[in-house]
């Protein structure tokens, strides 16, 4: 999540919220919130109903749920996915960006 808060600046320059959805329960997500200092919203969720409503993979051999990221427009419709398949596989900065570039242009 550190590489999210390394290139926030890039994400309000383009007018988009961030907000990671994890597993953990409020108390450890608000530590690890203060501990890596990451200016976006955190929201736990340790029931997994959120994960579980967007299909994101559980692998028993890799330790639990693999990384997942998506991009929302305003009416709600996913415009972007990647289901990684590792706990490290993440798509590049700049994939999100021109996606949101692409919203941002299509909008006006």
């Amino acid at each position: 999540m550190a590489r999210f808060r390394d290139s926030y600046s890039g994400y309000v320059e383009r007018n988009t919220e961030l907000i990671a959805i994890g597993p953990d329960g409020l108390e450890q997500f608000q530590r690890y919130w203060a501990r890596e200092n990451l200016p976006y919203i955190g929201l736990p969720n340790p029931d997994h109903s959120v994960a579980r409503s967007y299909r994101q993979e559980v692998s028993l051999f890799k330790l639990g749920r693999m990384p997942m990221n998506c991009i929302i427009d305003l009416d709600g419709r996913i415009r972007y996915i990647h289901y990684s398949v590792s706990r490290k596989d993440y798509p590049d900065t700049e994939i999100f960006f021109n996606v949101i570039d692409e919203l941002n242009k299509a909008s006006k």
